[in-house]
């Protein structure tokens, strides 16, 4: 196997996904799931609880930014250079509440040797829209 693979496989392995949850307190404290990491990818899912509900009952846009920034942070990482989140955009399309399981994904769009650009979609149970986010990240 090449070194490429190597890595790829290691990426997306559960020891990878736990190093790198373990390494983010928030994401673990809202109880994000790191499903799938692969350079340029990254599938997180967050179960709604009644502590991620905002005044009006519905899930909190942080929470749902938080789970769009998590498949950021991953997919910008996954090729093993340091990535620091530059901006992040994000346009919430429906709102979700209690029960509800979000499913974020990042896909890498661009990527030069000091900059990344990032596509983030969360969507629901059902895969209706729920979010869309674009990401830049400078990497070091």
């Amino acid at each position: 196997m090449d070194s490429v693979s190597n890595q790829e496989t290691f990426l997306d392995s559960a020891a990878y996904r736990q190093k790198f949850m373990e390494q983010d307190a928030l994401s673990r404290h809202l109880g994000i799931s790191l499903d799938e990491v692969r350079p340029g990818y990254a599938k997180a899912t967050l179960v709604v609880t009644p502590t991620l509900l905002n005044g009006v009952g519905v899930t909190h846009g942080g929470a749902v930014f938080t789970l769009a920034d998590i498949v950021l942070a991953a997919a910008s990482n996954s090729h093993g250079t340091s990535a620091l989140g530059l901006n992040v955009n994000i346009s919430y399309m429906k709102a979700t509440r209690t029960g509800e399981t979000l499913t974020a994904i990042a896909r890498e769009e661009k990527m030069t040797r000091k900059i990344g650009f990032y596509r983030m979609e969360v969507r629901d149970s059902t895969q209706d829209l729920v979010a869309v986010a674009e990401g830049m990240v400078y990497r070091k």
